[in-house]
Order: structure tokens, then C-alpha cells, then sequence
């Protein structure tokens, strides 16, 4: 029984890792392409690469669970059309032992994608929206392509990229009255977070009056706000690849700042269930390599493989949105299409069985 495990095992762990290998190196030459077409002004093909290499663990992240489902449809594919599966299943392991002998790989590599997505693609992708950012900001704009906005109270803030150490560049403040007509806007080339306020540089800011507007120049600018370095940081990247300890209580601020948070919660939820996603989908690969495609091509299986994966990404995407527009429980968003996997997949092993 060791010995089937193993090699069962191995089997399916190595076509996952080449899947995952072939994945995250096309989604990365697509990136460099469509990179490629901003090129110019300070942003140049050696950035483009940097920004790319910066993005890999978060690829590797987004992908585990589709190359684990086609890795295990090539894996399993290989067993059977050889016999090798039926041979397993005549030495008397029945085809639940099969399914706990292919979970295990599968389990291993959603654990690993989970590693690499709360400990590694937080910090590197950070990098990689700083690294483009500061290529590619322009200095007359008032708030750079790039970048993210936050709120204090009722002043609106844009940052352009935020770097380690508490540095953040092309700050944009905005300040309303209490009737949210604008009262002043200031910009900073750099602003650096010592201890309970910023001290902003080479600030121009611009004082709305009755009669018209005040223009001021100052070479150092304080400004106090609860605003940390790290909050920014939050703001900037995507909220997929935030560590999963800091997308709830960046949830709870944005809440108290009266600012949409829901997305956050998903977020949460999807990273916190994506070993489940990983496994429900080997689930399904398993039920059509005992099924239908126990006799199908590679390419066949390939194929469905993709399909799949793409229904099960659709779904994602659908169900995510739906909970910001029709305000159910996020929750329920991202477990709904795991859940109907979790269900499909085990009703057709059962029928096979």
C-alpha cells in the first residue's frame, strides 16, 4: 500500500509542479507583452522584467489550484491508459484508498500555495506596484496612474507608490469642508512617516478662497494623521495578495472610515478557503479519469482540464461581485462554487464506485 502511495503520489506531484511551471511562465510572457506597450518615460523593457519577476509568487499563488486540477487529470490520465490504475484497484485498494493517495500531493501543493501567499507575494508584489509606480509616475500630475487611494476623516489621500522604511511618493491631499466642497489641495514629491506624523517634501498646495485661489510653496510640510506606512501599503497592492492577518482588520478600518470593505472580507475568505478550492478541484479530476475520460487523449484531458478550470474561475468571478451588488454574506460567496465541486466530485466517484 506505502508503495502505491508513493508512486501515485509522485506521479501526480510532479505533473502539478510541470502544470504550474508552464502556467505561471505563459501568464508571465503575457504580462511582459502587455507591459511592453507602456514602455517610454523612464519605463523601460529592464523595469518591465523587474515588475514581472516581482509578480511570480503571486502568479504562483493564483494558479495552484488549477495546475493541481490538471496536473492530476495528466497524472491520472497516464495510470489509466496504461492500467496501471486498474492494477491498483485489482491489489484490492478500493477507490476511496485511490482518492486519499491523490488528495495527498494535492494537499501538499495547496499548503505550499498557501505558504507562498501569505508569506512571500505580499512583499514581493508590493515591490513590483512600488518598483512600476515610481517608473512610470508622472511629476505633473496631480495622482499618478498607479497607486491607491485612503480617506482621513475628511481629507482624501493619493499615493503613488510606497516604499520600505516609511517612504511614500507622490502624495496628494485633498481636504473638503463639512460640506464636502474642496478647500485645499496639496502635493508632495515625498513624504517619509516619523513616529505620529509625516513630514512631506517639496509641497505645493493650493488654498480654494472666495475670491479665487492661494497658491503656497514649502520645502518641508507637516502633516498629522493616523495614517501608518503600512496602511498605505495595504491600499496599494491588490487585496488577493494581502497576508490573510491583515485583510480583516483593514476590513474592520475601512468600515469605521465609512469606506467599502466587502471586498476586503472576500478577499479573506478566498485565500482562507483556497486549499479547500485546491483540493475540491483534484476532486472533479478524479471523477472524470474514472469516468469518461478513462479512455481520452492527453489533449482531451487537457482540455476538460481548462474547462473546468474556467467554470470554476467564472464562477469565482460571479459570485464574488454578486455579494458587493445583492449585499450577501461573502462568506457564502466564496464557498459556493468550492462547495458545488466539493458535491459534484464525490457524487460521481460515488456513481463510479
Amino acid at each position: 500500500m506505502r508503495k502505491f502511495d508513493y508512486y501515485i503520489g509522485r506521479a501526480v506531484l510532479v505533473a502539478t509542479l510541470a502544470v504550474l511551471l508552464l502556467l505561471t511562465g505563459l501568464d508571465s510572457l503575457i504580462s511582459i507583452i502587455d507591459e511592453s506597450d507602456d514602455i517610454g518615460n523612464g519605463y523601460q523593457f529592464a523595469d518591465v522584467l523587474v515588475y514581472v519577476g516581482y509578480t511570480v509568487p503571486r502568479r504562483i499563488h493564483e494558479f495552484i489550484p488549477f495546475a493541481a486540477l490538471i496536473g492530476a487529470l495528466v497524472a491520472l490520465g497516464r495510470l489509466a491508459a496504461s492500467s496501471e490504475l486498474v492494477i491498483v484497484r485489482a491489489s484490492g485498494v478500493s477507490l476511496a484508498g485511490i482518492a486519499f493517495m491523490v488528495l495527498k500531493p494535492a494537499l501538499v501543493m495547496a499548503m505550499f500555495g498557501f505558504a507562498v501567499g501569505e508569506f512571500v507575494a505580499p512583499h514581493s508584489e508590493q515591490l513590483a506596484m512600488s518598483h512600476r509606480a515610481l517608473a512610470q509616475r508622472s511629476e505633473s500630475a496631480v495622482a499618478g496612474r498607479f497607486g491607491a487611494w485612503n480617506r482621513d476623516g475628511n481629507t482624501f489621500i493619493h499615493v503613488d507608490a510606497v516604499q520600505r522604511g516609511g517612504i511614500a511618493y507622490g502624495v496628494t491631499l485633498l481636504t473638503f469642508d463639512e460640506e464636502y466642497r474642496l478647500v485645499r489641495s496639496l502635493v508632495a514629491e515625498r513624504g517619509t512617516h516619523a513616529g505620529d506624523h509625516w513630514m512631506l517634501e517639496q509641497v505645493r498646495s493650493t488654498h480654494v478662497q472666495e475670491g479665487g485661489t492661494a497658491i503656497q510653496r514649502d520645502t518641508l510640510w507637516r502633516w498629522d494623521t493616523a495614517i501608518t506606512p503600512q496602511l498605505l501599503t495595504l491600499d496599494v497592492v491588490e487585496p488577493e495578495t494581502l497576508p490573510i492577518l491583515q485583510l480583516w482588520p483593514y476590513a474592520r478600518y475601512l468600515q469605521r472610515q465609512g469606506m467599502v470593505f466587502v471586498d476586503i472580507e472576500l478577499a479573506f475568505w478566498r485565500k482562507v478557503l483556497q486549499p479547500l478550492a485546491t483540493l475540491a478541484l483534484v476532486l472533479v479530476a478524479m471523477s472524470f479519469i474514472f469516468g469518461p475520460l478513462r479512455e481520452g487523449t492527453m489533449a482531451a484531458r487537457v482540455f476538460v482540464g481548462i474547462i473546468v478550470g474556467v467554470a470554476f474561475r467564472i464562477s469565482q468571478d460571479f459570485f464574488g461581485p454578486a455579494s458587493l451588488i445583492f449585499g450577501y454574506d461573502p462568506f457564502l460567496a466564496a464557498l459556493s462554487p468550492i462547495a458545488a465541486c466539493w458535491l459534484g466530485g464525490m457524487w460521481l466517484l460515488w456513481r463510479r464506485a
